[in-house]
């Protein structure tokens, strides 16, 4: 039988075995908070975004389309009812869709999803919606019954068909200068691509000062040289 002390001896390497095994293996465990794995986590409201011309556009939009919805649903008769229902679908498509829009780019939701063209994406609503916005508004203004629900439906319906043009503009240039830049990135990656497949070497400013200095100072000393003999 094992003594005490032999007992203690044995625990104690196991143990020291134990500790440097778990030391060196790769499967540790992980101490990150939970919290820091979370791809929406920081998300703060963008007041920049809210105090510039396309955020204020966006919130404009967004408050005249649920007005001209809610006048639209205060109709209750109409005969016939086409141009009533147009108009309907319309501003709630556009009030839910520029709401949405309106709340990625305002909590910078977008940033966290990059491969999405959010330019795009927003230049395709404000278009789409102009659109939409005036023909619904046109057939209403041609289809009534003169209530007082129609004529402010269809008069909230040209202001935000305005509002949604000039942000349809603003959209437009937006993407053209996000397109540009892009494809300027891109155009120089293809040309440091080609040169690098082709072996050749990027000039450099600094390399060539280097080598003009080197010129001058050997040209310097082999004057002093012939000088002196």
């Amino acid at each position: 039988m094992r003594t005490t002390e032999e007992t203690e001896g044995f625990d104690g390497e196991a143990s020291n075995t134990s500790m440097i095994s778990g030391a060196s293996s790769p499967y540790q465990p992980t101490t990150e908070p939970v919290h820091s794995r979370n791809v929406f986590g920081g998300i703060v409201c963008d007041m920049e975004y809210l105090k510039s011309y396309l955020g204020i556009l966006k919130v404009v939009e967004v408050v005249l389309s649920l007005i001209g919805f809610i006048c639209i649903e205060t109709i209750m008769m109409c005969s016939p009812c086409g141009g009533v229902y147009f108009f309907e679908f319309v501003s709630c498509s556009a009030l839910v869709v520029t709401g949405v829009l309106l709340l990625i780019f305002c909590l910078n939701i977008h940033t966290k999803v990059p491969h999405v063209n959010w330019s795009l994406t927003d230049l395709v609503n404000t278009g789409t919606s102009t659109l939409f916005f005036f023909l619904s508004s046109l057939v209403l203004a041609c289809i009534n019954h003169n209530t007082g629900a129609e004529i402010a439906a269809v008069i909230f319906g040209f202001l935000v068909t305005v509002v949604y043009g000039i942000n349809t503009f603003l959209a437009v240039r937006k993407w053209r200068r996000g397109a540009g830049c892009q494809g300027v990135a891109q155009a120089s990656d293809y040309i440091r691509a080609r040169t690098a497949s082709r072996g050749e070497v990027e000039p450099r400013p600094e390399l060539n000062t280097v080598y003009n200095f080197c010129n001058f100072t050997h040209y310097f000393l082999q004057s002093k040289l012939e000088e002196s003999c």
